[in-house]
């Protein structure tokens, strides 16, 4: 069976303009860009339930995502992938804690690896795994949407004094 061609989209978001490609496998990548691109309009069919899951999202009415995925990486970077998606909305665990439910502490390194690989920014929450002394480490998009996503997940929101 030939594999259809992957469809990829631009929409703006708080944070700048995410790409999200995919097909009817599923979707394989959603990342934030750094550039302005071009919004797409019409989305493509195969696209559109990820383009409308990350809006709610974004508008505070969506915590978890029902999405076909479809993500290219080794077995290992899947199954921090796949154990990544149980870290609940609004929670951060450490990367310790991490390589733990993976089942070997020693592989915090690799898990740490395969987390910054995440190819499904948002959708398999990767920002939601921090320093054991509760800083903020890596993040492929920057550590200032790090911030803003798990403020975003926050129960209980920063209120600006001023």
């Amino acid at each position: 069976m030939e594999q259809s061609l992957l469809q990829t989209c631009y929409i703006e978001t708080p944070l700048g303009h995410a790409k999200i490609s995919g097909n009817e496998d599923g979707i394989s990548s959603v990342s934030i860009v750094d550039t302005q691109e071009e919004l797409s309009n019409p989305i493509p069919k195969s696209l559109l339930d990820c383009v409308i899951q990350l809006k709610e999202y974004f508008n505070e009415k969506r915590t978890t995502f029902d999405l076909k995925l479809h993500p290219e990486g080794t077995a290992f970077q899947k199954k921090v992938w796949k154990q990544l998606e149980t870290i609940p909305f609004g929670k951060s665990i450490s990367y310790l804690q991490l390589s733990k439910q993976l089942g070997d502490v020693k592989a915090i390194r690799a898990a740490a690896s395969a987390n910054g690989k995440n190819p499904l920014w948002i959708i398999i929450p990767c920002h939601r795994v921090i320093g054991s002394d509760g800083s903020l480490t890596g993040y492929a998009g920057g550590l200032h949407r790090k911030q803003w996503l798990l403020n975003h997940e926050s129960e209980c929101k920063q209120q600006s004094l001023f």
